[in-house]
């Protein structure tokens, strides 16, 4: 028998574009400024996590937890978002993953709901630029929902945007983290990326060139 299904609900980073490497630029000059090391391996750290998380994650990381005011921290991830932000100015519709346009509009005639659910507070801004924030139904960043991924408030709250319920939903992320907020949401959770991090999830893909919707659906119905 086959499950109802009425909606996608994808993550953006690392699965619609890459912007991981703009990421970690912003992060590395921030960091440095601060006198603290930050490596490519640190930066895995910080996928889908929100920004004041990630900024704690790198004070941790220098030793610098308690260095910082509350208005300090602040002021720091907003300067890391400035550049962040200067560095995305470039991004255009040819830095889509691939094979990501054809599986949107492979869910698209199928009359089925896209959502994106995304711990970016820039997610708005990177769509615009990728000439997809008209194809989505509905965008939920992170300025809109109180806990960041692995909660699953912000998969929770684009299903209930969507006046779909989550049962019904297909998540895809690229981090754990997601994966997690997928599950706990209790949606089917696709990931992106490799086969051992991701334990909880539905169905692993190496990379978004594999993505298949027909190869999904079969896994989602069996």
């Amino acid at each position: 028998m086959t499950r109802p299904l009425n909606a996608f609900i994808f993550d953006l980073d690392g699965v619609i574009t890459d912007t991981a490497e703009y990421h970690f630029l912003a992060w590395k000059a921030l960091a440095e400024d601060l006198g603290i090391t930050f490596t490519r391996e640190d930066n895995e750290e910080l996928k889908g996590v929100s920004r004041m998380d990630s900024l704690e994650k790198i004070l941790e990381l220098g030793g610098r937890t308690g260095d910082f005011t509350a208005e300090e921290k602040d002021a720091l991830a907003d300067k890391k978002n400035d550049h962040y932000l200067s560095l995305i100015q470039n991004i255009t519709p040819a830095d889509l993953l691939p094979a990501i346009k054809e599986l949107i509009a492979d869910i698209k005639a199928k009359g089925l709901k896209l959502g994106l659910a995304s711990a970016s507070k820039n997610a708005f801004t990177v769509m615009e630029s990728l000439g997809m924030k008209s194809e989505f139904d509905i965008i939920v960043d992170a300025k809109t929902v109180v806990n960041g991924k692995p909660h699953p408030e912000v998969f929770l709250h684009a299903a209930e945007m969507l006046g779909v319920e989550p049962e019904a939903c297909i998540g895809v992320e690229d981090a754990a983290a997601g994966v997690q907020a997928i599950k706990s949401a209790g949606m089917f959770a696709v990931a992106v990326g490799p086969k051992e991090s991701f334990e909880n999830a539905d169905i692993v893909y190496a990379s978004t060139s594999e993505l298949s919707l027909e190869k999904i659906l079969e896994v989602y119905n069996a």
